[in-house]
C-alpha cells in the first residue's frame, strides 16, 4: 500500500457519523443488558434447562422480557454491524483505500477483544461471533446483489429451523417403536441429571468461586456455547445481511426521502413482530431448550420471525422520532452510548460479573427478574452521563480508541477537538 493510500486510511471522523444510527445502537446496548441481566445470574446450564422458573411478579418481568427483549436486541447489533461494513466499504473506495486487509485488521482485533471477554469475564459474549460472521460476510457477500442479499437472508432464517426440525423429526421416529421411546425417555432423562449435576457445580463456583476457579468454569461453559452456533450463528447472520443490504441501497443517505418504505417497515414488524413474539412466549413456556419438542419448534418458528421483526420495528420507530427536531434533542444522549457501544458493552460485564460472581459481591441467584429489569435501569442511567461527559473531552470511547488503533496501525488521536474561536462565534 503506498504512503498515500495509509494516510487516506483513518476512522470515520465525527462529521461524518449518522447521527441516528448511533442513536439505534445505544438503545440496542440497554435491550442487550435487559436481557443479558438474567446470564449474569444464573449459570448456562440453568438456563437451557430453565431451573428455577420465575413466579409471581418475576414471571410476568420474565414474559416481558421474552416478548420485547430476547433475540431483538442481538438482532440489531447485527443489522448495525452489515449495515456498518456497507457504509465503511463505500467511503474506503471513495478515498481510493484496500478495503478488505483493513476490514479484515478490523475483525482480528474485535475476535481477540472477544476472546479476552469471553473467558475472562463472561461466557455470553457475542463479540467473537461477530468478527467471524463480519469477516465472513466481508468474503462471500460483499459484493452481492442486493436481491441475492435478500434471499440468502431467508435462507439463513431457514436453517436454524431445517436442523431444528431434522431433531424434531427424528426424536418422534425413535418414539414411534415401544424400544425407541424408552431409549429416547431414558437418554432425556440422563440429560437432564447430567445438565442438573453441571448446574449445582456452576452455581458453586459462581457463588463461592475465586476469579481463577470462576475462569476455569467459563472455559468448561465456552465449549458448549461453541456447539450451539449451528443453532444461533445462522440468525445473526440473516441479520448481518439485511443491514449490508440496506447499506448497498444506500437508504441512510437519504432518510426523509425513505420515509413511505421506512413507515410500512414500522407496521409490517409491529404485526408481525407480535404475532411471532405471542408464539414465541406462550408455546415455548414449560418448553426445554436441550429437548426437542412441537411446543418449542412452535417457539422457535415465532422467534425466527419476530425477533427480526420487533427488531426492524425499533430501527424505524427511532428513525421515524428522530425526524421530530424535539425528540432528536431528548434522543441525542444515545447516540454517545452507542458511539462507545463496545466500551459500553464490555463495562456492563465488568459491573455486572462484579454484582454477582462470588469474587465481587455475590449477588449470584438472589435477583429476580423484576429486579433486574431495576437494575438495569440504574446501570444503563448511569452509563449515559458518562458516555455524554467522556465524548465531551475524548473522541472515542477507551476501546474503541485501542480497536482503531490496532487496526489502523498507529495511535489515535484521543482528545476531542475544540473548536475554534470564530467557529464558536459562528465565523
Amino acid at each position: 500500500m503506498s504512503t498515500s493510500t495509509k494516510l487516506q486510511a483513518a476512522p470515520v471522523q465525527p462529521g461524518e457519523r449518522i447521527q441516528v444510527i448511533d442513536m439505534v445502537r445505544g438503545f440496542a446496548l440497554f435491550g442487550i443488558l435487559l436481557v443479558n441481566m438474567e446470564a449474569f445470574n444464573r449459570s448456562l446450564f440453568q438456563q437451557i434447562m430453565d431451573l428455577n422458573e420465575p413466579t409471581g411478579l418475576d414471571q410476568v418481568a420474565d414474559w416481558l422480557i421474552g416478548f420485547f427483549g430476547e433475540g431483538k436486541f442481538y438482532s440489531t447489533f447485527a443489522f448495525l454491524f452489515g449495515l456498518g461494513l456497507a457504509i465503511q466499504h463505500s467511503r474506503a473506495q471513495a478515498r481510493g483505500v484496500r478495503f478488505t486487509p483493513l476490514y479484515l485488521r478490523r475483525m482480528a482485533v474485535l475476535l481477540v477483544i472477544g476472546v479476552i471477554h469471553a473467558y475472562l469475564f463472561w461466557v455470553g459474549d457475542i463479540l467473537i461471533l461477530y468478527a467471524l460472521l463480519g469477516a465472513l460476510t466481508l468474503l462471500f457477500f460483499r459484493n452481492r446483489q442486493p436481491r441475492t442479499l435478500l434471499i440468502w437472508v431467508v435462507v439463513f432464517l431457514l436453517v436454524p429451523l431445517l436442523l431444528n426440525g431434522a431433531l424434531l423429526g427424528l426424536v418422534e421416529l425413535s418414539r414411534m417403536s415401544p424400544e425407541g421411546d424408552r431409549l429416547m425417555t431414558e437418554m432425556f432423562a440422563e440429560q437432564r441429571r447430567g445438565y442438573h449435576e453441571a448446574a449445582a457445580q456452576a452455581d458453586q463456583v459462581y457463588t463461592h468461586g475465586s476469579f481463577a476457579e470462576v475462569t476455569a468454569q467459563r472455559v468448561q461453559e465456552m465449549n458448549m456455547v461453541f456447539g450451539m452456533w449451528p443453532f444461533m450463528a445462522f440468525n445473526v447472520w440473516a441479520m448481518f445481511l439485511l443491514g449490508l443490504y440496506v447499506g448497498q441501497r444506500r437508504l441512510c443517505d437519504d432518510l426523509p426521502g425513505h420515509l413511505p418504505l421506512i413507515r410500512r417497515v414500522w407496521g409490517w414488524g409491529l404485526g408481525v413482530g407480535v404475532i411471532g413474539n405471542l408464539m414465541y412466549v406462550i408455546a415455548g413456556e414449560g418448553s426445554v431448550r436441550s429437548e426437542p419438542s412441537v411446543p418449542l419448534m412452535i417457539a422457535l418458528i415465532g422467534q425466527t420471525v419476530g425477533a427480526p421483526a420487533l427488531s426492524l420495528f425499533y430501527m424505524a420507530s427511532l428513525v421515524r422520532l428522530t425526524r421530530d427536531p424535539a425528540w432528536q434533542r431528548r434522543l441525542a444522549p444515545l447516540a454517545a452510548m452507542g458511539r462507545m457501544a463496545i466500551t459500553n458493552y464490555l463495562l456492563q460485564t465488568i459491573i455486572c460479573t462484579t454484582l454477582f460472581y462470588g469474587y465481587g459481591f455475590g449477588l449470584y441467584g438472589q435477583v429476580g427478574r423484576a429486579a433486574g429489569i431495576l437494575l438495569t435501569m440504574v446501570i444503563y442511567g448511569l452509563q449515559i452521563p458518562l458516555s455524554v461527559g467522556w465524548l465531551r473531552r475524548f473522541r472515542f470511547g477507551p476501546v474503541e480508541w485501542l480497536w482503531r488503533t490496532l487496526t489502523y496501525g498507529r495511535l489515535q488521536p484521543m482528545r476531542a477537538m475544540r473548536p475554534s474561536a470564530g467557529s464558536a462565534q459562528g465565523g
